[in-house]
């Protein structure tokens, strides 16, 4: 296979992780569909996915091992940015 396909893989394998972590984690909170958080997730996987891509085009090859990565490392991306965004997030008081 092409490199420029292996590296596109690569990219929609992190976006997928970091969307279907962004949904579990929807499923898992229990509150009504928010659209702005839910889209603050998918822009935060798509960066993560050409991430992913730029420093993939630096290895030798790209496997199946490579593919699963990369959606355990979007999830991750998406994990991290959530924790580290929500660190700084104004809060109410009292709430």
């Amino acid at each position: 296979m092409n490199t420029d396909i292996h590296l596109v893989i690569v990219a929609l394998a992190a976006a997928i992780g970091g969307i279907l972590a962004a949904y579990l984690g929807y499923l898992d909170s229990g509150e009504p569909f928010n659209k702005r958080k839910f889209g603050k997730s998918v822009v935060a996987a798509v960066l993560a996915s050409v991430g992913f891509a730029i420093g993939y085009s630096f290895a030798d090859g790209i496997g199946v091992k490579d593919v699963f990565l990369a959606i355990l490392a979007g999830a991750g991306w998406d994990s991290i940015t959530n924790r580290v965004l929500g660190a700084f997030a104004v809060r109410k008081p009292g709430g």
